[in-house]
């Protein structure tokens, strides 16, 4: 069998080792229009930054390694420049001859490009860049060589936007960070990326949100936003989403879809026979949604293409979908999420409810722990979970790879207390976060508690219920909600009397946990009440301004 692999990194490499390691002898070809086939793309950023030191460390495999290890026939530097279905074949132009080859079986996996708005100025600019490769890498470098000091921008505050923030900033540059979108990170929910925006700040990165860049002017170097000022810039990145790239897909009538993303069934065949397709430019199903997305992830890529090897190959393998699993530092916070965000849950389902805890990465008590909160989406009548965003200093990742486990394999909220980790005071506690924020959501689910997010407090509020403060004095003296009634959680039960059973209280303290126990005792002393959920810590990361601080 003769199979020819149209891209190659994450899909089109997966592929083909795979199908070596299945099919000894099998022909298979890869072309790639790069100069690399197979580099690490996710770490292109840390390279500008310097904590990937050496260029070549990107290089993964080179077509003579994987030519003498898995027998791959690899053309780097050579574009198919189009498909014949009928006669299965492929047309490839490389730098010294334009030719045909033909196929019993062809792999597309032509990944994404960046999207490139239309903007005026943009083709006259010198000085402005994309990232996806290692030749936009070098062109980046090369710009950086000749910037001791100065202005950067990226245009684009998702994660790739974030990275090279980031990585520009370690660089020396000043940095400018603008985004269309209400908040940084427009996957993950506002109230959990106020962690990273306010990261971002104290790191001397000024972020302008709900703004776009309109046009560019004096060969680039200066950027006009839509709301007519105007800001100088050395170096912009433009980073602002991803799309398909389906240009051979499109010319060979392969069906498309959402956003032109290629559509495949369930063993990732197109509609034309013996064409198949994977990584970033398929339409894949949302496994918690059933619907169609396109998640542009290395995780799913790789997986895909050695999951169309199996089938190929005859073995048993199927497209199940994605979910979407993703992680990002920011100097030295990291957020991370898994499944749906809360505003896409509300759009899809009518059950949802949310739940914010905060505790330590590992044993308070054991020296080093940092804080990490955690955000729940979740159906209250069944348990089903429906997504998860973490902030934090360390462990974020541990905690969002289990939850994405625990919706990847069904479970619900109430299997999240069953769950067991290893635990010693360097490594965890002995109620991990995930078993917590699995009891808080079950005392939810179950009516034991009941909360109130932080966007619906002033509301509440102006409905006539009151807020009661749990913390302690000191805490409240360094910063307070307004006209909110104190008493300590210690003191709470020989004070009831000073509370009114026919007023309505919300209550509060630093992070839940004490204003929990407080909901406790005044629900079974026959008072009407709610948890403030992510409490005051939680609001004054997102609406300091609202606050009394003295």
């Amino acid at each position: 069998m003769k199979i020819v692999i149209i891209g190659g990194v994450a899909g089109g490499m997966s592929a083909a080792t795979r199908l070596r390691r299945l099919m000894e002898d099998a022909e298979i070809i890869v072309f790639d229009k790069g100069p690399y086939v197979s580099f690490a793309n996710c770490g292109l950023p840390f390279h500008v930054s310097g904590e990937i030191a050496q260029r070549s460390s990107l290089l993964v495999q080179t077509p003579e390694q994987l030519k003498a290890r898995f027998e791959l026939d690899v053309r780097p530097e050579t574009e198919v420049l189009s498909i014949d279905g009928d006669k299965k074949e492929v047309t490839a132009r490389s730098a010294s001859k334009t030719y045909t080859e033909n196929y019993d079986k062809l792999i597309l996996s032509p990944g994404a490009k960046p999207f490139i708005p239309p903007m005026a100025g943009l083709e006259q600019a010198e000085n402005i860049y994309t990232l996806r490769n290692i030749p936009d890498l070098d062109k980046i470098m090369a710009q950086l060589e000749s910037i001791e000091s100065g202005q950067a921008t990226v245009i684009g505050a998702g994660f790739i936007g974030l990275e090279m923030a980031e990585s520009l900033t370690k660089k020396g540059l000043k940095v400018t960070l603008i985004e269309k979108a209400p908040h940084v990170l427009p996957p993950l929910d506002e109230e959990m990326v106020a962690f990273v925006q306010a990261e971002l700040v104290k790191n001397g990165i000024t972020v302008i949100t709900g703004q776009s860049a309109q046009s560019f002017e004096n060969q680039g170097k200066t950027i006009i936003l839509e709301d007519g000022s105007s800001l100088q810039s050395d170096l912009t990145i433009l980073s602002v989403g991803v799309q398909p790239e389906n240009d051979l897909a499109k010319a060979v009538g392969i069906e498309l879809d959402l956003r032109g993303g290629i559509l495949v069934d369930e063993n990732y065949q197109t509609n034309i026979a013996n064409i198949y397709a994977v990584g970033d430019a398929i339409v894949v199903k949302n496994q918690i949604t059933g619907q169609d997305a396109l998640i542009s992830l290395a995780s799913p890529a790789n997986r895909q293409g050695r999951q169309l090897a199996d089938i190929i190959a005859g073995h048993s393998s199927s497209n199940r979908g994605s979910i979407g699993t993703a992680i990002v530092r920011a100097f030295d916070l990291a957020a991370a999420s898994t499944g749906l965000s809360e505003r896409i849950a509300r759009q899809n389902f009518e059950d949802v409810a949310v739940v914010h805890t905060t505790g330590n990465d590992h044993a308070g008590y054991y020296p080093g722990a940092t804080s990490i909160t955690i955000k729940l989406v979740f159906n209250p009548k069944t348990g089903a979970i429906y997504g998860a965003q973490a902030v934090g200093q360390k462990g974020v990742d541990k905690r969002i790879d289990i939850l994405a486990t625990a919706i990847k394999a069904g479970l619900t909220i109430f299997d999240l207390p069953e769950l067991e980790f290893t635990y010693a005071p360097p490594f965890g506690s002995a109620k991990d976060p995930v078993n917590m924020i699995g009891y808080a959501a079950s005392n939810l689910a179950q009516g034991v508690s009941d909360n109130v997010q932080w966007h619906e407090l002033k509301d509440q509020l102006a409905q006539g219920k009151v807020l009661l403060d749990v913390r302690n004095p000191g805490e409240v003296l360094a910063g307070r909600f307004p006209d909110a009634l104190h008493i300590p959680l210690d003191s709470l039960r020989d004070r009831l009397a000073e509370l009114d059973k026919d007023q309505e209280y919300i209550v509060s303290c630093h992070s839940g946990l004490r204003s929990y126990i407080a909901e406790r005792i005044l629900k079974q002393n026959g008072f009407t009440v709610s948890n403030l959920d992510g409490a005051y810590s939680l609001y004054n990361t997102v609406r300091p301004e609202e606050l009394i601080h003295d």
